[in-house]
């Protein structure tokens, strides 16, 4: 099939050549009759050799080749003007994309846009342009976002150390604020492990360190790693799994169950419920987790898993909006994929991941 469509492609290329040819032939048919015309409308005139001449003086094949000269170059100029019109078009909308302005489009106009090879061009150029004009705004995002975020716990804890430097608070307080600068400074390390990390697994083309282990052990495991922030919101845990074995990177596998039972319990109301479902297809395993909560609206869904977005816009959530972009690039290289959903006023995570290594 995809033979079949280079072949494809191939003639409607060389479609195009034909039709440069046939340009280019026309030019030198319409020179040969013109410069004719013209240099026996001169010699008819008796601005040069009698017409009797015509045939044995070398003044008429001279005139002949200058003016042969001079219209193809007037005639080139005119008619090729046509075909190089759409060329200067995608010169002219690759020059503005080099100056940023990621809003160009390219449209053929006249009788030459519907030609296949012109359509593919535009619509190529076009689909560039917007990625590139997508990419800017998710670049201008991220550094927002990033500075943001970054920004928010420095300035906790600036403050926080000048009002302790002064000596002027009780001791009760004093502590308060030495508790507020740990947890900010652990907010920091945390950002900026889960930058690192993300930049890691985004330069990261395949997995390694692939083993055969229990992947309902190791989602146990996450759970009870995070026992304090689940208890703090008396939240209760639903996990009923069998026992299931699964290929892959065991180490940053983890980090997925991390993230999504963390998220879980971050947006659970206290007294919550977050639970964990397995389901076993014959290649792959959907894993599910979910609570209960506000919706992620329906316009955001795709867009919290970009890097550093944040369903809420006000930042007054904990989190960095790493955790899903990570959640999802580590899904990516295990050949897998992550999705959200929210009915009922449950929202749901399913990652789903093949049993085995897939062969690349």
């Amino acid at each position: 099939m995809k033979m079949k469509e280079q072949n494809k492609k191939k003639g409607q290329r060389f479609s195009l050549t034909l039709l440069f040819s046939g340009v280019a032939l026309i030019i030198i048919l319409l020179d040969m009759v013109l410069s004719y015309v013209a240099a026996y409308a001169l010699i008819q005139l008796k601005i040069t050799v009698p017409a009797a001449e015509i045939h044995f003086n070398g003044t008429y094949l001279l005139l002949m080749i200058a003016s042969s000269l001079v219209i193809g170059l007037v005639l080139t100029l005119i008619i090729l003007k046509i075909p190089l019109q759409p060329i200067n078009d995608l010169i002219d909308r690759m020059n503005r994309l080099c100056t940023g302005d990621y809003s160009a489009r390219l449209h053929f106009g006249g009788v030459i846009e519907n030609h296949p090879t012109f359509t593919e061009v535009s619509d190529s150029f076009n689909k560039l342009a917007s990625e590139l004009e997508n990419t800017e705004l998710l670049r201008s995002d991220f550094i927002n976002n990033f500075s943001h975020e970054f920004k928010t716990p420095i300035v906790s804890i600036t403050g926080l150390a000048k009002l302790v430097s002064k000596g002027d608070i009780t001791d009760e307080h004093r502590q308060q604020c030495l508790r507020a600068i740990e947890e900010e400074s652990a907010r920091l390390a945390d950002m900026a492990t889960n930058v690192l990390n993300l930049s890691k697994l985004e330069n990261q083309s395949i997995i390694t360190d692939v083993t055969e282990f229990n992947l309902s052990e190791q989602i146990r495991s996450s759970f009870l790693l995070l026992e304090h922030k689940w208890v703090k919101k008396d939240i209760e845990p639903s996990l009923e799994l069998e026992e299931y074995m699964i290929e892959g990177n065991e180490e940053i596998l983890k980090q997925v169950w991390i993230n999504l039972l963390d998220n879980a319990i971050k947006f659970s109301p206290v007294g919550g419920t977050v639970g964990v479902t397995v389901a076993e297809e014959r290649d792959h395993y959907s894993v599910s987790v979910t609570n209960e909560g506000e919706p992620i609206p329906e316009e955001k869904r795709e867009k919290i898993f970009g890097k550093f977005y944040q369903a809420d816009e006000s930042h007054s959530t904990e989190g960095n909006g790493i955790g899903l972009a990570i959640v999802k690039r580590i899904a990516e290289l295990h050949s897998g994929s992550v999705k959200v959903e929210c009915e009922g006023g449950i929202t749901s995570f399913t990652v789903r991941l093949p049993k085995k290594r897939l062969s690349t």
